[in-house]
């Protein structure tokens, strides 16, 4: 015998891992944007909206679909056992995936526009640095990956749009009201 495992444990490790791990990306995705801030926040209410800024409810539909990919992806570079370089492609998910939930809580939550493309801008990076590692791990992995690499990129030229929409926006502070009138 020269196979370490057959093809069906190979499948098997696959959907124990998928059924592991795309929840549990998609479920981090979820708590991030929704701890992270508030899209219906007075702030982001305030601010000007570039051309390309999608329609609101686009963002829920694209990143659950792309949570979904991420952990599929992830998955099949977690059942790569045998590749030399699963160690590598794993940490670099990680890194990239921590930089991914820390935009909301730095744009919406923070209100930091600025840092806030200085963290997409590390996702960017990380997310590059990452797709080439699962390229090398699994082809289709990497492939997996490619959706979620251009809405990164798109979602970076909207952060730099807003900026140069709003140089000037300052945080506001919330103080729970929802209006206010005075008598």
């Amino acid at each position: 015998m020269n196979r370490i495992a057959s093809p069906g444990q190979l499948r098997a490790s696959l959907i124990r891992w998928s059924l592991f791990l795309v929840p549990l990306v998609m479920l981090l995705g979820f708590l991030a944007g929704t701890v992270g801030g508030d899209a219906n926040s007075a702030w982001f209410q305030s601010l000007d909206k570039p051309t390309t800024f999608p329609p609101p409810a686009t963002f829920g539909i694209v990143w659950t679909i792309l949570y979904a990919m991420m952990g599929l992806a992830f998955a099949m570079v977690c059942a790569a056992w045998g590749s030399r370089m699963r160690t590598w492609a794993i940490v670099a998910f990680l890194i990239q995936f921590a930089i991914n939930l820390a935009w909301s809580p730095v744009f919406f939550g923070q209100q930091q526009i600025t840092s806030a493309l200085f963290v997409i801008l590390a996702l960017d990076v990380a997310l590059i640095a990452t797709i080439y590692l699962f390229f090398q791990v699994r082809k289709w992995a990497g492939i997996l990956l490619l959706p979620y690499l251009a809405w990164a990129l798109f979602a970076t030229l909207l952060n730099w749009q807003f900026l140069q929409l709003n140089p000037d926006a300052q945080p506001m502070e919330d103080d729970g009201a929802v209006q206010s009138f005075e008598i």
